[in-house]
């Protein structure tokens, strides 16, 4: 029995595997599985959890990477002043 997969199956890989493959952390793709309702479908192996790398690998190359970006940091739009509040 080989362990390549077969041509046209799906390539079940770990998250852990996605990480190594992308060269980020584990957290960060766990943390996408969970928040982004477009991370391709979780397929539960035994206690872990595991992609399609055919489905997962175009989901990543579409993405825009944002690593380092400071969220906190950012300004919060400016809501425009009431009639109440403005001087005059």
């Amino acid at each position: 029995m080989s362990d390549e997969p077969e041509p046209g199956g799906p390539e079940l890989i770990s998250l852990r595997e996605v990480a190594r493959r992308l060269g980020v952390s584990h957290q960060l793709i766990s943390q996408l599985s969970r928040r982004d309702p477009d991370f391709p479908p979780l397929i539960p192996v035994g206690r872990s959890k595991a992609v399609d790398w055919k489905q997962a690998e175009p989901y990543f190359r579409g993405r825009t990477s944002r690593q380092g970006e400071r969220t906190d940091l950012k300004k919060a739009p400016e809501e425009p002043a009431s009639e109440e509040n403005r001087d005059g």
